[in-house]
């Protein structure tokens, strides 16, 4: 009785920075809309320190809508190109 281990235990040796650029090949979009995500962030607080007059609920709502709306794009376009490269640049049979 032997048991195949050396495969299924290699994939827990892999390290958190490999198995980050492994998952970003697999599916491009996705490390594209988590920095998309960090960077409206970053600019809604930044104009939150440096803002005008607008209200805090009201600004925390936009930045919120735009982070959403820009992680919600970059997951259809993942969507899409994966769909892409499935179908359409498969060698047919």
């Amino acid at each position: 009785m032997s048991t195949n281990t050396d495969v299924s235990l290699s994939l827990y040796d892999e390290g958190q920075g490999s198995k980050f650029i492994r998952k970003a090949r697999e599916a491009p979009f996705v490390p594209i809309g988590m920095a998309g995500f960090a960077a409206i962030i970053a600019y809604g607080l930044y104009k939150l320190k440096n803002g005008g007059n607008t209200k805090m609920s009201l600004h925390l709502i936009h930045m919120h809508v735009v982070a959403q709306g820009f992680v919600a794009g970059a997951m259809t376009l993942g969507m899409g190109y994966a769909m892409y490269k499935e179908f359409w640049t498969k060698p047919k049979p």
